[in-house]
């Protein structure tokens, strides 16, 4: 069987003129016209992709610790959990993009960062002035403020200074909490204990009217067994930066901002999204504020 010969067809002299022409401006335009943005907006769920250099960021790089319940810990089966993963994760599903986190030992991981082994730290660091000026947070993602835990069966109601005056109130001794009583609610008994341990004892058993400490820690021992469920919160949680904190950040390099940007965007959209509050009640059975 023959086979036919391709037909070609011979386009008029001026219309190879006008492609001619057509080619030679799209080169032009293709040299002058700016590049595109360091970010690409991701139309699926808001999320933005980050490019490095000609690249687009595929994956983010996180470092914590193992050993930090509930923020970032082995479980039972020994698979890394806590709301810092859980945050990390979420945040990473938000961009679009993949996601790995590694352990280091807690001492090795701004040393981890320095070194460009990740891209942010998420450990449950609190934002400081001495790791500010090596380092950049982003916005804060959790408070760790003090509140006053209260025997269950005990008649106050009101938690201030004067409803407090003559009263009991145990506290760890050399910590920010009694240094915050001492100034605050001088007119109270202040009575420091060596421990945590020692001072939530004290409460639990009679010795004192009020415990004042960390909220984190006076939430997981209220929820547990050895408070046997004497007491509970009562009044408001004290932020005051100066003692208890600015609040858990993540940490990136500081010659990074577009990351930071980044980053500040996603924790805003989950927070936004109701994510991280589901988080936090996952972890936090008793609300620590």
């Amino acid at each position: 069987m023959k086979l036919k010969k391709q037909q070609t067809v011979d386009l008029p002299r001026c219309w190879s003129t006008q492609v001619a022409s057509y080619i030679f401006m799209a080169l032009i335009l293709s040299c002058i016209l700016p590049r595109p943005p360091f970010f690409t907006v991701i139309t699926t769920a808001g999320a933005q992709e980050a490019s490095t250099g000609s690249e687009k960021r595929v994956l983010l790089r996180f470092l914590t610790s193992g050993n930090y319940p509930p923020f970032n810990y082995y479980d039972d089966e020994g698979v890394l959990v806590g709301l810092n993963i859980d945050l990390a994760r979420a945040v990473c599903l938000d961009l679009s993009l993949a996601c790995d986190i590694r352990v280091r030992d807690w001492a090795d991981l701004l040393k981890g960062l320095k070194s460009g082994d990740t891209d942010a730290v998420i450990a449950g660091h609190a934002v400081t002035t001495q790791a500010a000026r090596n380092f950049e947070f982003t916005d804060r993602y959790f408070y760790t403020p003090a509140r006053f835990a209260i025997a269950r069966t005990s008649s106050l109601r009101t938690i201030t200074p004067d409803a407090l005056v003559g009263s009991r109130i145990g506290v760890t001794k050399g910590t920010a909490h009694e240094r915050f009583l001492k100034i605050f609610f001088r007119d109270s008994r202040i009575m420091p204990f060596d421990s945590n341990d020692a001072a939530r004892e004290a409460l639990r058993d009679g010795k004192v009217d009020a415990l004042f400490g960390d909220s984190i820690g006076i939430a997981f021992w209220l929820n547990g067994t050895l408070s046997r469920r004497c007491c509970e919160f009562r009044g408001g949680a004290y932020f005051e930066p100066k003692f208890f904190g600015h609040g858990l950040s993540i940490i990136i390099k500081k010659d990074d901002p577009r990351l930071k940007l980044l980053l500040n965007e996603a924790l805003s959209r989950v927070k936004q999204s109701g994510r991280l509050e589901e988080l936090v009640q996952r972890y936090f059975p008793i609300r620590a504020y």
